[in-house]
């Protein structure tokens, strides 16, 4: 887990904000669900054979004995509002986003933290293939609008519940003469979740699945009508995308659409993906609700903030307010107060500095403008007013300095 420090922050809020702009622009609007939730959501929803609910999850005890999970994912949770809100006899269509924490005891990997920031969206309501392609679309404009490039755009179809069990069944013929070759995980795996072996990082299982049969080729009529509708919409939209049959994700509930957004420059190393998701038609239902199609993504901000262009200035202060005389910090407070309700950044030391060091802070906070209070200046019922960009200094009435302050910020912005 790690600490995000003031001087770093402004790089998350320019994520944050890109996210925000771009899934409002698309209809969709804020949920927000506790990181605590019941352990059995998780365990119903991800699967018991994922390693997320086998490895990774932070599950404990409370006082009144119930098991409750720190959140690894946002999905499931959404899920669960959405059905016990009984939001579907509301309206027809919900488009839901959501950023926070989530807390998976990982391995350690660049950019990859046990409690890590997501941004993602979901949907409920629309079968697609037309919401799934604008979904993908979505990410990709965000993701530009932040500089990130050199992008790669992987989609696949699991198919319906039927495919998958008829995929699993010769996947599982294909791999059964290769167990003992295959990597300790990757056994276990085999009698349990066959499908994740293809997503297996290590080098000889990778060797042996390069000859699995390949997915979207067990899609019934209904499965391909609907993936390639989506590549026809994605071709239209523009968004450059490559058909990758064996990509699959560490999540059981997904069918049909399937996708990744991997970058390949920046700091990101060998752990690549910084984007994923999908459809998950079935969960609203195995969770007690109606029978709702759905999709969602979830991205990681930690990852983006990896590969992202541009650069992030520190974060500065409109004003800084200063004292000649330590007897004028309550002058200086008011003044401080003043400004600060006319919408302004403002700060200033009151420990009682000498001036020489209030100025030097002033600077290094980056202040447009520095206001001095002194006595013989007070006693007059004038401020000097130092505009630090223009190297200028002059004395302001103080019944004008909030307003004077205010527009020569409005002029430097």
């Amino acid at each position: 887990m790690n600490d995000v420090l003031p001087e770093a922050i402004a790089r998350w809020h320019r994520v944050e904000r890109a996210f925000r702009e771009i899934s409002t622009r698309y209809g969709y609007t804020e949920v927000r669900t506790p990181i605590v939730e019941p352990t059995q959501l998780f365990v119903r929803s991800i699967g018991e054979t994922t390693d997320i609910v086998e490895k990774e999850m932070y599950t404990f005890v409370d006082k009144g004995d119930d098991m409750l999970t720190l959140r690894p994912e946002g999905t499931a949770s959404a899920v669960r509002a959405y059905v016990e809100h009984a939001v579907n006899g509301r309206e027809p269509i919900s488009k839901w986003s959501y950023v926070g924490p989530m807390f998976r005891r990982e391995r350690p990997a660049r950019g990859r933290y046990r409690q890590f920031w997501q941004a993602g969206v979901e949907c409920f309501g629309d079968a697609g293939p037309f919401v799934d392609a604008e979904m993908i679309d979505m990410v990709v404009t965000m993701l530009a609008s932040l500089g990130v490039q050199d992008l790669e755009v992987l989609v696949n179809s699991l198919g319906s519940g039927e495919t998958r069990a008829k995929y699993k069944d010769a996947l599982t013929a294909y791999l059964s003469p290769h167990r003992d070759r295959l990597s300790e995980d990757s056994q276990r795996r085999l009698g349990t979740n066959p499908l994740r072996i293809l997503d297996s990082k290590s080098e000889g299982d990778k060797e042996i699945c390069a000859g699995a049969p390949s997915l979207l080729e067990f899609l019934d009529d209904a499965d391909r009508t609907h993936f390639e509708e989506l590549q026809k919409s994605l071709d239209a939209l523009g968004t450059r995308y490559r058909v990758e049959p064996k990509l699959v994700r560490g999540l059981d509930y997904y069918s049909r659409t399937l996708f990744e957004v991997q970058g390949r420059g920046g700091e990101l190393g060998a752990q690549n993906t910084i984007c994923g998701g999908g459809r998950y038609d079935g969960l609203v239902k195995e969770l007690g609700g109606p029978d709702v199609p759905s999709i969602g993504f979830a991205a990681g901000i930690e990852r983006i903030l990896l590969v992202m262009g541009g650069e992030d200035r520190a974060p500065t202060i409109d004003v800084a307010v200063a004292v000649a005389d330590a007897a004028l910090r309550v002058d200086a407070s008011v003044l401080l107060r003043d400004l600060r309700a006319a919408g302004l950044v403002a700060d200033g030391d009151l420990r009682g500095q000498s001036l020489k060091s209030q100025l030097r802070r002033a600077d290094k906070l980056g202040a447009k403008v520095v206001l001095v209070l002194g006595p013989a200046e007070t006693e007059r019922g004038v401020v000097q007013m130092k505009d630090l960009a223009a190297h200028s200094s002059n004395e302001v009435p103080r019944a004008e300095v909030v307003a004077r302050v205010r527009d020569r910020v409005r002029e430097s912005a």
